[in-house]
């Protein structure tokens, strides 16, 4: 029998709404996943603890069939009132889907890149929609892995799982030191490259063709030292206005398609 919640006094909303917090989702090991598309990529590759619906919210009556889902992945089902879903949801005009997943936790040796892998390292990355839309561009360029070097914001941070589309479940992701990252990408003769306006070598004169890491760095302060001075070579992006530098998500993906052209990846009729 499926429960049904209507009181904003009740227990699981109390927690389903601290899970917004950090601290809350690191003590119980829980992440939330808001909104049918990102919900329906992330069954595909994680297990539910539990879904959370609401009928009146949901816009097509087929995406009821994702309860079907749900069920065979071993989610619990808890149906609630939109008061109730309207204090829950953590989204601007939500559609009645919310579940709770296990955080994830991958680590590099979980990581399976292939023979000419194209990965994204990423340092010390602050706000949950630059890496979100980070976490967009690699998968829609189909890079082999992301590795967040010592992140300031977390994989399940509701704004990461929203700006990413859903995204996080499809792209394979590992969490890692900046030491330990450089010293995996060594150890496998994977060429590193750091991002930086303190270069003149502009990204597409360099040879992006054979196995790459392509190193971003936090909003503010950009790539570390450490990466700038063990990085295999340094790349710019040419900036022509006043302003220095690009949003990293948008110089993330510049980077990105530059390989991929490279590689002839890219068609072009």
């Amino acid at each position: 029998m499926v429960e049904t919640i209507t009181s904003l006094q009740n227990p699981r909303v109390k927690q389903l709404v601290s899970l917004r917090e950090r601290h809350k989702r690191d003590a119980d090991g829980l992440m939330l996943v808001e909104g049918y598309d990102e919900l329906g990529l992330a069954l595909s590759s994680g297990k539910p603890v539990a879904l959370y619906y609401c009928p009146p919210l949901v816009r097509q009556p087929e995406q009821m069939r994702l309860l079907d889902s749900a069920r065979e992945a071993g989610a619990e089902l808890v149906q609630v009132s939109e008061r109730v879903f309207e204090r829950i949801a953590y989204r601007d005009n939500p559609d009645g889907w919310l579940a709770t997943f296990p955080l994830i936790h991958r680590g590099m040796d979980d990581l399976q890149i292939g023979a000419n892998p194209l990965i994204v390292v990423v340092e010390g990355i602050e706000k949950p929609g630059n890496l979100g839309a980070i976490l967009r561009t690699a998968d829609a360029a189909g890079v082999s892995a992301l590795i967040l070097c010592d992140p300031v914001t977390d994989l399940g941070n509701p704004n990461v799982v929203r700006a990413s589309k859903g995204a996080l479940f499809c792209v394979p992701v590992a969490e890692a030191s900046t030491a330990d990252t450089l010293r995996w990408l060594r150890l496998r003769h994977i060429r590193c490259l750091a991002a930086t306006p303190q270069t003149d070598h502009g990204y597409t004169a360099i040879d992006m063709r054979g196995p790459v890491a392509i190193a971003v760095g936090a909003e503010k302060l950009g790539l570390s030292r450490f990466w700038l001075e063990g990085a295999d070579e340094r790349v710019s992006i040419p900036m022509h206005g006043r302003v220095n530098s690009l949003n990293v998500s948008i110089a993330t993906a510049l980077l990105v398609y530059e390989a991929l052209k490279q590689r002839d990846v890219i068609r072009h009729p």
